[in-house]
Order: structure tokens, then C-alpha cells, then sequence
């Protein structure tokens, strides 16, 4: 035996251990209400600059803050979606995050759905070198007729998660939770995206957006709404209770039924 291999045997493999003190550590901070209130207070501080928007994954911004990208990242790879559905395009940053995870997988396809695609941002998402893994769906995200074009991207039997993340206001994400949660399939996650919004009070909203949502009228009120009509869904609590420094605590969603 070589001093490699005696010093391996006597080496504890802990990676059971470590994954189980992982999950501990997560629920116990998803019940630190201190620990969260401190968070908060500290993204309200960063808000002034822009903290979400300083970001980028492979060269394009993604509008995230890097615990929600990580924790999206927990998800995809934990499950391996074959469709990853995302309302909300913009600069298109999150769509390359999500198909360059797809991509590293081996299978997938992301579908972004937008009432509005700008010019300059499809280029850069159909010249991006991922570009084969997303297809680009223009139109309101709740109207029939993009839900059937939506639809009619999914392969029958496809494992689909969904990611929404356009208009925040309560009544949109309302309605987009009712149009896109039975598109997910068992086992898959329905991500609600800013759901941070109705976690604090009023005077921490942020007001440098294009509209101010104020708590109440939120993708969290909307979530709230939504888990009180359905049984399907059910939010991870190991997840969501590492997402203190994050805009969607809370906002991931397991289907726990086909």
C-alpha cells in the first residue's frame, strides 16, 4: 500500500455528513427571521447601486443577484429539466446562464417569452454561441396564442421547469402562475422571480424601476395567492432558506404532483 493509499483510508469520506450539515444549516437559517431582517437591510443599502444589474454571465448581463444564480443553478443541476421555460427576456443574461447549464448536461432547451424582444438584444442572444439551446417566443406571456407557441416547443413527455420573472406586478404574476404552473412537471421547480418585494415594508422598496411595486401588489402576494389554490406546488425549504442575500426568497416552487 502506498503512502497515498494508506493516508486515503485513513481519510473519513464525509461528503454525506457534509451535505447533511448543509441542509441543517439551511433550514435553521431559513428560520433566522434576525438573519434575513440584516440581509434585507443590507440589499435596501445596495439598491442605491444598482446591485442586481452589475452582473454578467458570458458576456451578457444577467439582472440577478449571485445567491439567486446559484440557487438557480442548485435547481437545473439537481434536476435536468428538458425544457426550462422563462417569462422575461431583457438583456437575455439569465437564458444564457440557464442554456450554458443545459449545455454542460447534454440536452435542453430554454424558452424565453417576452411582450417585448428589443432589436438589440435578440442579436445578442441569437449570435451568442449558445444560441442553438434557446428558441425566442414575442408576445404578452399570459395571451392564448403565445401559451399555444409556448406549448408547441415542449416534446411530449418533457421534464419542464418554469422561471417567471417579467411584469412583477401582483395580478401579472398572478395570472402567469395560473397559465405556466401546470406546465411543470413532477418533481421540477416554478421559480417566482423578486419575490423580496413583499418581504419588507414600504419604505424599502426600491423606487429606481421603471414601476414601483409597492408590498401587496408583488410577485410575492401573488405567490401566496397562488399556493392558496393549489396543491401541486410546495416551496424547497432547504433552498429558499439559504436565500437571504437574494430577490426571491421564498419564490422556489417543487411540484410535488403530476
Amino acid at each position: 500500500m502506498t503512502a497515498r493509499t494508506k493516508a486515503d483510508a485513513m481519510t473519513e469520506d464525509d461528503r454525506l455528513a457534509f451535505e447533511a450539515h448543509k441542509r441543517e444549516m439551511s433550514l435553521a437559517l431559513g428560520r433566522d427571521d434576525e438573519a434575513f431582517r440584516s440581509a434585507l437591510d443590507t440589499l435596501v443599502c445596495l439598491d442605491k447601486y444598482d446591485y442586481s444589474y452589475l452582473w454578467s454571465w458570458m458576456g451578457v448581463p444577467i439582472i440577478q443577484m449571485p445567491a439567486d444564480v446559484m440557487a438557480t443553478q442548485e435547481a437545473i443541476w439537481n434536476t435536468k429539466p428538458d425544457i426550462i421555460v422563462e417569462t422575461g427576456v431583457a438583456r437575455g443574461g439569465s437564458m444564457i446562464f440557464m442554456a450554458s447549464l443545459l449545455q454542460v448536461i447534454g440536452k435542453g432547451q430554454v424558452i424565453g417569452v417576452d411582450i417585448d424582444i428589443r432589436a438589440h438584444n435578440r442579436e445578442t442572444i441569437e449570435s451568442h454561441l449558445l444560441a442553438p439551446r434557446i428558441t425566442l417566443i414575442e408576445g404578452p406571456s399570459t395571451a392564448p396564442e403565445t401559451l399555444a407557441r409556448v406549448s408547441a416547443e415542449i416534446p411530449d413527455g418533457a421534464s419542464v421547469m418554469v422561471v417567471l420573472d417579467s411584469d412583477h406586478s401582483r395580478d401579472h404574476v398572478l395570472a402567469e402562475l395560473r397559465a405556466y404552473g401546470p406546465l411543470v412537471t413532477d418533481g421540477q421547480y416554478l421559480v417566482v422571480a423578486d419575490t423580496l418585494l413583499g418581504r419588507g415594508d414600504a419604505s424599502q422598496t426600491p423606487t429606481k424601476r421603471s414601476k414601483v411595486l409597492y408590498p401587496g401588489n408583488e410577485p410575492y402576494a401573488a405567490l401566496k395567492a397562488y399556493l392558496a389554490e393549489t396543491d401541486r406546488f410546495a416551496p424547497d425549504p432547504v433552498l429558499n432558506g439559504k436565500l437571504v442575500l437574494s430577490s426571491s426568497p421564498g419564490g422556489y416552487l417543487r411540484c410535488k404532483s403530476p
